[in-house]
């Protein structure tokens, strides 16, 4: 208990920090600390929400999707195609970027190409077809589609350079579950 404890001394300080500034700011009647607890309460039940659902969906896509079909269409062979399928997949789902980590977590782990996976995230932060009926509506189609034909170009560039950086064999660290804390 004490090396975990220790282990996680910053992030204990860190939530005791913040949970001294929602006290002081509720006694003193400080707006912005009270506004930041409302928004920390939102966000938490949206999270709350949301992660339960989000890793049925990813277990069953896990289950369902064989390995060979992801490699097929979004594995390092893929090109062009691969990142036509990754662009649909990003827009055509929807939530907080949070929820684009595990989905990006499962497609690499059966197999998809550090270059889609990049380019999964970086779509999905910003090609969300429900995000942009929303920009649409407030600041026109023109602007979106600019938008648009200017990031997805990026996305790809950083997308092709970090592959490179990181090479083809890339792996996630796997953290120690046999470890005690």
């Amino acid at each position: 208990m004490k090396k975990c404890l220790f282990k996680h001394r910053w992030d204990l300080i860190i939530i005791g920090v913040f949970a001294v500034f929602i006290i002081i700011s509720f006694a003193a009647g400080f707006d912005f600390g009270i506004r930041t607890v409302n928004n920390f309460i939102d966000s938490f039940i949206e999270m709350i929400v949301l992660i339960p659902l989000m890793f049925i969906l990813i277990g069953l896509f896990d289950v369902w999707v064989p390995k060979e079909i992801v490699e097929k269409h979004i594995g390092k062979d893929s090109g062009i195609k691969g990142i036509l399928w990754v662009v649909l997949l990003s827009m055509l789902q929807a939530g907080p970027l949070y929820g684009a980590f595990p989905v990006a977590y499962i497609l690499w782990k059966k197999g998809a190409s550090v270059r889609n996976i990049f380019i999964y995230i970086g779509a999905f932060s910003t090609l969300k077809i429900p995000m942009l009926s929303f920009e649409i509506g407030y600041l026109g189609l023109k602007f979106s589609l600019m938008r648009t034909l200017f990031t997805l170009p990026v996305f790809i560039l950083i997308a092709v350079l970090m592959e490179k950086i990181f090479g083809k064999n890339f792996e996630i660290k796997q953290p120690d579950s046999d470890k005690k804390d």
